[in-house]
């Protein structure tokens, strides 16, 4: 009487949640690589170097 597509596709072609999981495992890694930023460069020695290189630029004359 009715004719219906099919609504189930082969296990293959499904692929829904793949991108989500993507972008949860993406998001992840870019808090732990910002996190490692912070707590390199809040070091006391890389904090010193970037003053020193900051305050040479400064006082550097053409």
């Amino acid at each position: 009487m009715f004719s219906f597509p099919c609504l189930i596709l082969p296990s293959f072609a499904s692929d829904r949640g793949m991108s989500t999981a993507e972008y949860a495992m993406c998001t992840v890694a870019a808090v732990t690589f910002a996190g490692a930023l912070i707590l390199i460069l809040g070091g006391e020695p890389v904090s010193s170097a970037l003053r020193t290189i900051i305050t040479d630029a400064l006082q550097a004359r053409p």
